[in-house]
């Protein structure tokens, strides 16, 4: 399947430094930064430096290290913010939204780590 992929989404922007962002971690191939519409105390973006649309182009075309590199951030940040419960935190939640039935606002690959409250079920209404 081929992906399109915009490189004028925000996200492509923030990583060309044309947009600032509150940035958490970076790393050779991930940003992560703060939300600006955050909806919980901790709201973190993660974001891989290549131009990926969704986590299934991502987990099918990008390289091991960029794979390995995303999910190493993603437990260091969840650690830092104190969020994981393996090292004391109470939980979190990730979220990431892929097309139009998946409420995907911007096209390039993105996860939301959410936490610091109890944030409810996840899905509200029955299938």
């Amino acid at each position: 399947m081929a992906y399109a992929y915009d490189d004028q989404n925000i996200f492509a922007r923030i990583l060309r430094g044309e947009i600032p962002n509150s940035t958490v971690m970076e790393t050779d191939h991930t940003l992560a930064f703060n939300d600006i519409a955050p909806q919980a105390p901790v709201h973190v973006l993660v974001i891989p430096k290549g131009a990926y649309v969704t986590l299934d182009h991502f987990a099918a075309q990008a390289s091991e290290a960029e794979i390995v590199d995303f999910h190493r951030v993603v437990a260091r940040i969840c650690a830092d913010l104190e969020v994981a419960p393996g090292m004391g935190g109470a939980g979190y939640r990730v979220i990431s939204n892929a097309g139009g039935d998946g409420v995907q606002e911007v096209p390039h690959y993105h996860l939301h780590i959410l936490g610091g409250r109890p944030l409810g079920r996840m899905l509200a209404k029955a299938v």
